[in-house]
């Protein structure tokens, strides 16, 4: 890989994550993603944001990371979890907009009968 080639990475577009977003996403600790950076698995560069300093990843040295301490499938699972999380708290929404909405239509219809 070229100097150029390996340098668009960095600027590409979701390409990239900090260590604090690859330790919620994929589950790693602090301890782990510095041991990959000693071993050369992952490249990094230190930025900080409002003086807070924090480590810039490759998001694809991430996964691959991940992939090799915990199997191929534990990233699809890890993935298909926070789906179903998800699709669980939107129901949960709209059930609550659903009873919202019929407690305002029984309220409309009483009102409507005692206008008769």
């Amino acid at each position: 890989m070229t100097s150029t080639e390996s340098d668009s990475v960095w600027t590409q577009k979701g390409s990239t994550l900090s260590d604090k977003s690859a330790r919620k996403e994929f589950g790693l600790t602090q301890a782990e993603i510095v041991g990959a950076i000693r071993a050369g698995k992952l490249q990094y560069r230190q930025n900080n944001i409002f003086g807070n300093p924090y480590l810039r990843l490759i998001r694809s040295e991430v996964e691959s990371l991940v992939n090799e301490k915990y199997g191929r499938n534990y990233l699809k699972k890890k993935q298909l979890a926070k789906e179903l999380a998800e699709t669980k708290r939107e129901l949960k929404k709209r059930k609550a907009q659903v009873a919202s909405l019929e407690k305002r239509k029984t309220e409309l219809q009483n009102s409507l009968g005692e206008c008769e």
